[in-house]
């Protein structure tokens, strides 16, 4: 159903606002006047009234020719390209391509009937150009010429097909999944760390013939306790927390005097006192720890070709990482919203936040430097993985959004809409929807920045990573937005230019060589996974959600050939748990279930039936397993029959190759339940330390059923 105001509609249609919807249950659903004039308002465009609307209406007609360039074109490798150009009527004009190479490119002009326009009291005419359609892969820039004006804007040809890196050789790889953090080590400082990292990349490459480890973010938290538990809000997507750094790894650790090595081992002696004990990873506690170890390093100073190579880092990285360092100082001045610092601290450009970068030079340059080390550690990580024969090594999770009151959202405060927070629309889970509470990039400001910040961004993760998984992918293409103040069942579609951003995320890719992988999960148009293959990009396949149209699960092969392929996903329990009903029991506990536990329980053994049925009638599990309910070969069976789907990618979490039974997350819980703090744990519920997962003979027999063998041999083979 159409808006009744055809004012209203334009707008809507114009930001890619959604005025209808089908839900979760194909009902149509339509979209209140007042979400769509709240989110306009979030967009800087006033709708309130008529006499408003007629009037944003008027200028963004008119936006278009006050351009003489549109500010970034994104196309695809080999297709057409015209460009409207707007310039003085009558006046000659002259379009080229300037390279990436340098090299210059003429464009000719064709036809364009368009009438000419008085805008602001000066006639504007109308030129369409063409663009050879040979164009390299790159960013390159268009510049016109007209009354001896030159003005430029950016193209960006980007990949038809981005497909598997050539590191694959187009063979069928398979890696675990964990979330770092609780993959802690005998040596680690209560939380799992880039050193961790590798050394469970070697294993898994060297032991377990794995081809890849996918991690969960790696994204920057706070600089201060209290830190952020979930990996998937975080302060900033264009750095990483330090929280991940090995203090002993870093080169000038070796350096040091012998009373500085007794103070960290102190603090480290101290901190393994005050967590023995504890089933829980526990941050804050260790980032005090891990903080004042680091500041010992960095006081020590440096070796001039160590400082030359920091120094070219800080080149490098810019104003971005000024910025970012500048607000982790700000952060430890005046707390821990931007929102709330006195004015003059509220953005980055001012003259105070100046005087202030003048005045704590040192302690900035002590945030910039964790970034520094950051980045060599997990460039070392990377290495170690390849080293040890990985075709891929780690693939980075990169998350949907991030905190509002964030670094990101302080340096870039004019993309992030203000008044609105992302979410999800109600659903069999959740029926009132969900708001995540984390602003929505604007995709005009993205466009008008000609994507230099989502290109950063994924410049920034693939920079040592052999690969990237993009969560909740479906925000590249739609985001639901909810305005502040109405509740998240309230709020609508708002579009993005995803030819754009799959674009740029593909070139991304493809120069460095990456496997990308979009978790396209939960509701999503039909078209946008035909769309996601047809661009070379793997999609995701959970064997609990693949089923057919009478809901039973879907024969193996059936599965999507372009997609990574697991039994579960961090975001449900591990498959032990998930057997067992714990999952349903702790929704019990916690007040949360729609109908009685029994009926639940019920429900829960139904599917899982209908799992085990399914396992037995194809081979995967015996008739015997099945009927003594071994939990552990009904897991082997699962991913038996996931070996037999044709995904090019295979994934097995690391909870499950140990048994673990804890879920790592429960939504709509905060504290209740310790979200994102849930170390890795033996079936028997004892937390695991890394060394014990060496040794551990279920992981040995669940790796042999992913390599397609009875048991492991004790070397790789081919």
């Amino acid at each position: 159903m159409a808006l009744n105001d055809p004012l209203l509609a334009e707008l809507a249609d114009h930001f890619g606002i959604a005025s209808e919807f089908w839900d979760w249950k194909g009902r149509h659903t339509q979209i209140s006047e007042q979400t769509i004039i709240e989110v306009l308002k979030s967009l800087e465009i006033d709708a309130s009234t008529p006499e408003s609307r007629q009037a944003a209406v008027e200028d963004l007609r008119l936006r278009p020719w006050r351009r003489k360039l549109p500010p970034c074109v994104v196309v695809e490798q080999g297709l057409p390209i015209w460009v409207n150009v707007h310039v003085t009527a009558g006046a000659d004009a002259q379009l080229h391509v300037c390279l990436e190479s340098g090299e210059t490119r003429e464009a000719w002009q064709t036809e364009n009937h368009a009438d000419d326009r008085e805008v602001d009291g000066t006639w504007i005419g109308e030129a369409t150009f063409q663009l050879p359609s040979d164009l390299p892969l790159g960013y390159h820039r268009l510049v016109l010429r007209s009354e001896d004006v030159e003005v430029e804007s950016s193209l960006v040809i980007t990949p038809s097909f981005l497909g598997l890196p050539a590191s694959m050789n187009n063979r069928r790889i398979w890696g675990y999944a964990t979330q770092l953090y609780s993959v802690r080590s005998q040596d680690s400082w209560g939380v799992g760390d880039l050193t961790d990292l590798a050394d469970l990349a070697v294993w898994s490459a060297t032991q377990q013939f794995a081809g890849y480890v996918l991690v969960n973010p790696l994204h920057a938290a706070q600089p201060k306790e209290p830190l952020e538990p979930s990996p998937y809000l975080p302060t900033s997507r264009m750095y990483v927390n330090p929280l991940y750094i090995r203090p002993e790894e870093i080169s000038e650790y070796a350096h040091l005097g012998e009373a500085d090595r007794r103070r960290i081992q102190q603090l480290l002696d101290d901190l393994h006192t005050e967590l023995d004990g504890v089933d829980e990873v526990r941050r804050n506690e260790s980032w005090a720890a891990k903080e004042q170890a680091l500041r010992i390093i960095f006081a020590a100073g440096m070796k001039p070709t160590r400082r030359m190579a920091f120094e070219d880092f800080i080149r490098r990285e810019g104003r971005q990482l000024r910025d970012f360092a500048t607000w982790c100082a700000l952060y430890g001045r005046h707390g821990v919203d931007w929102r709330t610092w006195p004015e003059e601290f509220q953005r980055p450009t001012s003259p105070e936040v100046a005087d202030f970068y003048r005045e704590n030079h040192d302690e900035i340059r002590f945030y910039k430097w964790l970034q520094w080390i950051a980045e060599n550690q997990l460039s070392t990580t990377q290495q170690f993985a390849k080293d040890a024969g990985m075709p891929v090594g780690i693939v980075s999770d990169l998350a949907v959004g991030v905190n509002a009151a964030g670094a990101e959202t302080w340096m870039l405060s004019d993309v992030f809409a203000q008044g609105c927070t992302v979410g999800a629309p109600p659903d069999q889970f959740n029926q009132m929807g969900q708001d995540w509470g984390q602003p929505p990039w604007r995709p005009d400001r993205l466009a008008d920045l000609a994507y230099a910040p989502f290109r950063q961004m994924v410049q920034g993760v693939l920079r040592h990573a052999g690969g990237l998984r993009v969560d909740h992918i479906i925000g590249l293409f739609r985001l639901w937005w909810v305005p502040k103040g109405l509740s998240a069942k309230d709020g609508t579609y708002v579009r993005y230019d995803h030819d754009a951003l799959i674009g740029i995320l593909a070139l991304e890719a493809h120069r460095s060589q990456a496997l990308v992988v979009g978790e396209d999960l939960g509701t999503v148009e039909p078209w946008v996974r035909d769309y996601l293959s047809r661009r070379g990009l793997l999609g995701t396949s959970v064997m609990w959600f693949e089923n057919d149209e009478q809901g039973q699960p879907l024969a193996p092969e059936q599965w999507r050939e372009y997609a990574m392929s697991s039994v579960t996903t961090h975001d449900l329990p591990p498959t032990t748990g998930y057997l067992a009903g714990d999952h349903i029991r702790l929704r019990d506990e916690l007040g949360m279930l729609t109908e009685s536990l029994e009926e639940e329980l019920e429900h829960g053994r139904a599917e899982q039936q209908a799992m085990i049925d399914a396992l037995v009638a194809r081979g995967a599990l015996s008739p015997e397993d099945a009927e003594s309910r071994d939990v552990e070969k009904i897991v082997l069976a699962m991913h038996r029959m996931l070996s037999w789907t044709p995904s090019k990618v295979l994934n097995a979490a690391l909870v499950d190759a140990v048994g673990d039974r804890r879920t790592q997350n429960q939504p709509g819980t905060i504290d209740e339940y310790p979200n994102w703090r849930v170390p890795l744990s033996s079936p028997e519920g004892e937390p695991m330390l890394l060394e014990d997962v060496f040794g551990s003979e279920r992981a040995n027999r669940l790796a042999a059923v992913m390599n397609g063998f009875e048991q492991l041999p004790a070397r790789r083979l081919g």
